[in-house]
């Protein structure tokens, strides 16, 4: 028998660290060749994750909520291949390693030992010493813990040291996090360097008390006494704040758009119009019996009308590249649709939109949607588009300026469809009106190309028989 031990894979092009969402598997559960055992979340998408090799689970190396770099073990599973005889250094050393020692353990989620793998683990954390202390790098005298004079107050060293993630189980994480609490601040008493509610506490009610030193002769109760009202001061506090860590999929999301934003020239071009024709088309696909059972929507005639109108103005679909100094133009079009989630905004496309039919981009704007709520956009699928639609309407807002997806030549912001007055042949009377928002990369198209795009989409839903006319 042997430990065979599952690292953090690369999920996604570049990605260098993924947070564990859930773990779908315990140790001393069998796991088989290809069986998920843990759900992660990486900075564009959940993902969940196989296990390449058949065993017993042997031990979880990080709790839910931990984010782990690519290439760290997370798991470890008990193989039934032959053991290769260990080295006698590692023999000898193993049942020193099997001493009891809380201060020097590190804990895991569940399960810990000896791996007999060659993997390096992370530095183990130590219980700060009984004599002295690091504050900045000197050594700080600490009170000894026999003296039978009053406790002294703690020392201002670091909770856990530098460049390492605090050990706490996650719904300590989630109390500091309610607190405004920083976990690398927090002094730690439990076992191994673990940091328990007790600490959050006692964090948050020294961020709002002011430190005073300790009467010479203080009542052992004492501590006990303040801790209700402190508690409840530390809730009051945080409640004018709420502060939430930027990962995932927000905080790519938010460094592509700023980088967008200061890398390509955006010029946004709107148009309004009377798309009462289109949404007549609409109720009609509805009860055509060779649509039955596909989801019909004006969203799926503008994203029709988008392909037609790439078609005929081919130079819209095209990506800059920087590196080469040139203009690539694309003949295929992978639609982006945006997409809010729980998770934030995400962009993924449905590969080559541009060769789909009408019936097979309903099944395919369904498969997107779906899967963006559940969370398991695959990295892949949000790889390569050209250009994207982002439908505000849904929210009941007219229009906006949208930003581009990063590498794409344009955007389109769809509005709400309302009934407003509208002269139709000399007449003023309730129609179906919407606004669209085109935002382009003026490198790649320019204001007469834009222009006519733009026109040509609106010319689309505005006469729906366009749609075959001009294919």
């Amino acid at each position: 028998m042997t430990i065979r031990e599952f690292k953090m894979p690369d999920v996604g092009e570049g990605l260098t660290e993924a947070e564990i969402l859930k773990w779908y598997v315990q140790p001393g559960d069998t796991v088989t060749d290809g069986q998920v055992v843990c759900e992660v979340e990486t900075a564009k998408a959940a993902v969940e994750l196989p296990i390449p090799f058949d065993g017993v689970v042997h031990a979880l190396l990080f709790e839910e909520g931990t984010t782990v770099d690519v290439g760290q073990v997370i798991i470890s599973v008990q193989t039934g291949e032959a053991e290769a005889p260990a080295p006698a250094a590692a023999v000898e050393a193993a049942p020193a390693a099997a001493e009891p020692a809380p201060a020097a353990r590190q804990p895991v989620l569940v399960g810990y030992g000896v791996s007999e793998s060659s993997t390096k683990r992370r530095p183990r954390k130590a219980a700060p010493a009984p004599a002295v202390a690091a504050q900045n790098g000197t050594a700080a005298p600490v009170a000894a813990p026999a003296a039978p004079a009053a406790p002294a107050p703690l020392p201002a060293v670091p909770a856990q040291p530098s460049g390492e993630r605090p050990l706490a189980k996650p719904p300590v994480r989630k109390l500091a996090k309610d607190l405004g609490i920083d976990l690398a601040s927090v002094v730690p008493t439990g076992d191994g360097g673990v940091v328990t509610r007790e600490d959050v506490h006692a964090a948050a009610a020294a961020a709002i008390t002011p430190q005073t030193s300790a009467p010479a002769a203080a009542p052992a109760a004492a501590p006990a006494a303040v801790a209700a009202p402190v508690a409840v001061a530390a809730v009051d506090a945080a409640a004018r704040e709420t502060r939430i860590p930027v990962k995932g999929v927000r905080k790519v999301t938010a460094q592509a758009m700023v980088g967008s934003a200061f890398t390509a020239p955006h010029v946004t071009e709107f148009i309004t119009f009377d798309v009462t024709r289109t949404m007549k088309l609409v109720q009609e696909l509805k009860a055509d019996p060779d649509l039955a059972g596909l989801r019909i929507n004006p969203l799926l005639l503008i994203a029709k009308a988008v392909l037609v109108a790439i078609r005929r103005n081919p130079d819209v679909n095209a990506s800059w590249d920087e590196a080469a100094q040139e203009i690539v133009l694309k003949h295929y079009v992978n639609l982006g649709i945006a997409a809010a989630t729980p998770r934030g905004l995400i962009v993924p496309n449905i590969k080559d939109a541009h060769a789909k039919t009408l019936g097979e981009l309903s099944e395919s704007l369904s498969a997107l949607v779906a899967t963006a709520r559940d969370g398991k956009t695959s990295p892949a699928d949000m790889q390569n588009g050209t250009i994207t639609i982002t439908n505000v309407g849904v929210f009941g807002v007219d229009t906006g300026t949208p930003i581009l997806n990063p590498g794409e030549s344009a955007i389109l912001a769809v509005g709400a469809i309302k009934l407003q007055p509208w002269v139709h042949k000399g007449k003023v009377k309730p129609r179906h009106v919407t606004t669209l928002a085109l935002s382009f990369d003026h490198r790649l198209i320019d204001g007469e190309l834009g222009s006519r795009f733009l026109a040509d989409i609106a010319s689309v839903l505005e006469h729906p028989r366009r749609l075959i006319t001009w294919s």
